[in-house]
């Protein structure tokens, strides 16, 4: 039984009347954030030379065998090729891919995953609704 002048929905006692969001933007303060890195491996063949592998790569042998490789002969290419063998090496490379972010909104802390690294303040995006319990039948 409905009031002339009310809508249908007011008496219904099962249904919910849903209300418009009352929104803003604010900052928040960024207290620490974390990276969450991604790692990537990847496997390259590189030629190891027997006269390369003698040599000790660190420091004066280095340099000496630079300075020995420019003033000596061109070596031949073909014997060069044939103290040589193809090796794996793999390679690791890490990348951000996210963000973990601590921070306090109004002297609550918070924590959230990003895309990106917000710096020392996250804009964050505030929502009041009023709470309507549920009815009881």
């Amino acid at each position: 039984m409905a009031l002339a002048g009310t809508p249908a929905l007011a008496q219904d006692p099962g249904t919910t009347v849903l209300q418009n969001e009352n929104v803003r933007m604010d900052f928040a303060q960024v207290m620490r954030v974390q990276p969450i890195y991604q790692v990537l491996r990847a496997t390259r063949m590189e030629p190891r030379c027997a006269d390369e592998a003698a040599a000790d790569e660190k420091g004066l042998a280095k340099i000496v065998g630079a300075v020995k490789g420019a003033v000596s002969r061109k070596p031949d290419p073909a014997e060069s090729q044939a103290n040589c063998e193809m090796i794996p090496v793999l390679r690791e490379f890490r990348r951000p891919i996210a963000y973990d972010v601590d921070y306090v909104y109004r002297g609550t802390k918070y924590r959230s995953r990003l895309p990106y690294d917000p710096g020392n303040r996250l804009r964050v995006r505030v929502s009041v609704v009023p709470y309507i319990p549920p009815r009881k039948p």
